[in-house]
């Protein structure tokens, strides 16, 4: 596990888009993912402990599905939700993205939709393992 690194919960909201000029808090993701000092996603910690490095996609405040934080051969960050690639959601250059509220990123959805999330939230989280 790299010094700096610590395990955060993210929260991520649904930003404005066209169908939701207002964005919509009701959609998005709970992370628990490790963060290094400069509140970006941290590699080294994540080959260690990937286990613990989950995902719930959420809709209207229920759990639609709860999945990993992986990375694909390409080094591209993805959400995966189940076995095979046809449920994984992969984030625009998630390795550069710091997890600071009130910073946006981009999911890209199973179906290859692009939605832009805004960190709700980022707080230290105790994993049970550290």
């Amino acid at each position: 596990m790299s010094a700096s690194a610590v395990f955060h919960h993210v929260r991520l909201e649904l930003a404005r888009e066209p169908d939701h000029p207002a964005g919509d808090p009701g959609f998005g993701y709970d992370l628990v993912v490790p963060l290094d000092g400069d509140q970006k996603l941290d590699e080294a910690t994540w080959r260690a402990k990937a286990d613990l490095c989950r995902v719930r996609r959420f809709r209207n405040d229920a759990t639609e599905s709860v999945g990993r934080l992986a990375m694909a051969d390409d080094g591209r960050w993805f959400f995966d939700f189940a076995p095979g690639e046809a449920d994984d959601e992969f984030g625009f250059r998630l390795a550069d993205e710091r997890f600071v509220p009130g910073e946006y990123l981009s999911i890209q959805a199973a179906d290859g939709s692009p939605h832009t999330f805004r960190v709700a939230t980022s707080s230290p989280v105790r994993t049970g393992s550290s």
